[in-house]
């Protein structure tokens, strides 16, 4: 008896999410007959976004944003395929949903785009200048662990980036270069990681994920393009704004320029709280060249600048009187001082280039693990109130009270607390934090930690 076996293969969508910041936000693209076009958006809905995000494998609809949010428009010789899309939200694919197929009144200011619900990346760049470089690391089951950087390449690294949303790939520093380095006892969970390069999650790629012979000396890295800089001031933090487009870098015209696009600039290099905007005032800050944006609209939650809205990049009526200038508190620091070691001590952080103390309102142990983990200086020890109260109290500023932190965060600055300088505190309720460092160093009492530990467990203190 002749057997038969019919093999079904599942066709990949025919639509897709373009020049967003993930593969599940963007301008809509349709595909027929092997060609790519987009979609007017006269009519286009909530409902129809569902049917996208749905196809697409991404989660709940969120919103419908225009086409001509996603920067670079498309190409006046791309087609528009359909219009009036009319679907009721169940359906499994868009081409299921009544729409006209003959567009004649549309043009590519009017595509539709697409946002759709995502998680959270499960790759993350740590310890690097800004979010798009650093030592990589990946997310399993809540847990973050570092990737051995054998079989490392550009191709791995033009993966982490897509999936950040960060530019093109730059580079693949490795060993010791982002200090410090992974607590030991952090896991390295993958190796041998091969990617072709296209791949838009890095979970996609080939991979190894028993680790057996690396050691955090290996851990990989990634730098991505950044696409954002300021220039011309006194430190990365503050200057004249730059973007990079075609390769070439330019000038940000102020006009319509506000402190919520400030903010997307400041977070998206790694720097602090966005203080001060202006127009350069004088000839020596001023630009030269390209003049690439006029009119930026962000909402301030952006973690790129150029998924804000603008005009069209190039064709602008400014000069370069009207450059921004941007002004960004520093990158948040932090330090433990007084100690014996660089681990222990009164906690103090850094605004304004000031060293000010936290108030403990609300401190507990979930503060004191990223605070430790910040420093690089593994988990926190319990030491009683009484040896805590041997640390001479801070002067000057109080600048953090009421921190909470769920113990996660990659900085205290993440955490919540506060306004900076707002509290009800004195010098006498400042933060002290104890890590456990290295463990043959000595404590503030003259003991090695694994003494302290005894005793601490032993109520000898």
């Amino acid at each position: 008896m002749a057997l038969f076996f019919f093999l079904i293969f599942e066709s990949p969508p025919k639509v897709r999410l373009v020049r967003g910041p993930h593969r599940c936000e963007g301008r809509v693209e349709v595909e027929r007959n092997g060609e790519w076009g987009t979609v007017c958006d006269d009519g286009w809905n909530l409902k129809d976004v569902e049917v996208v995000c749905r196809e697409l494998g991404c989660g709940a609809a969120k919103g419908t944003p225009s086409g001509n949010l996603y920067k670079p428009l498309a190409d006046e010789k791309q087609k528009i395929f359909i219009q009036d899309v009319n679907c009721n939200g169940t359906e499994d694919e868009l081409i299921e949903c009544d729409r006209v197929e003959d567009v004649f009144d549309c043009s590519h200011s009017e595509d539709a785009g697409a946002i759709c619900e995502k998680s959270p990346p499960k790759v993350r760049l740590v310890r690097g200048p800004h979010r798009c470089e650093g030592r990589v690391e990946v997310e399993r089951n809540g847990e973050w662990g570092t990737v051995c950087d054998n079989g490392w390449n550009m191709k791995d690294v033009e993966v982490v980036c897509r999936e950040l949303g960060c530019g093109a790939a730059k580079g693949t520093p490795s060993r010791n270069l982002y200090k410090p380095l992974a607590d030991e006892k952090q896991k390295i969970f993958i190796q041998d990681v091969n990617c072709n390069g296209t791949e838009d999650e890095l979970i996609e790629c080939d991979r190894v994920e028993d680790v057996f012979d690396c050691s955090h000396s290996e851990d990989a890295g990634a730098i991505c393009e950044r696409t954002v800089r300021l220039v011309d001031g006194p430190g990365r933090c503050k200057g004249r704004l730059e973007v990079k487009h075609q390769k070439q870098w330019g000038t940000v015209c102020k006009a319509g320029w506000n402190l919520s696009a400030a903010k997307v600039v400041c977070r998206q290099l790694g720097c602090g709280k966005a203080t001060l905007i202006k127009r350069c005032c004088n000839k020596d800050t001023q630009g030269q060249g390209l003049i690439w944006l006029s009119n930026v609209s962000c909402s301030g939650q952006e973690e790129d600048l150029q998924h804000c809205l603008s005009g069209l990049e190039g064709y602008n009526n400014c000069t370069h009187d009207e450059d921004t200038w941007v002004e960004c508190e520093d990158p948040f620091k932090l330090r433990l001082v007084n100690g014996d070691t660089s681990c222990s001590g009164r906690l103090e952080v850094l605004h304004k280039g000031i060293w000010g103390s936290v108030c403990d309102d609300g401190w507990a142990k979930k503060e004191e693990q990223v605070v430790c983990q910040q420093l690089g200086c593994g988990k926190p020890i319990f030491v009683p109130a009484k040896a805590r109260k041997k640390f001479v109290p801070g002067d000057g500023h109080i600048w953090l009270d009421d921190v909470h932190c769920k113990g996660e965060e990659q900085s205290l600055e993440q955490c919540q607390h506060r306004s900076w300088g707002y509290h009800d505190c004195n010098h006498k309720e400042d933060v002290v934090v104890f890590c456990l460092g290295k463990l043959h160093r000595l404590n503030p009492w003259g003991l090695a930690w694994r003494e302290v530990k005894k005793r601490v467990v032993g109520c000898e203190l």
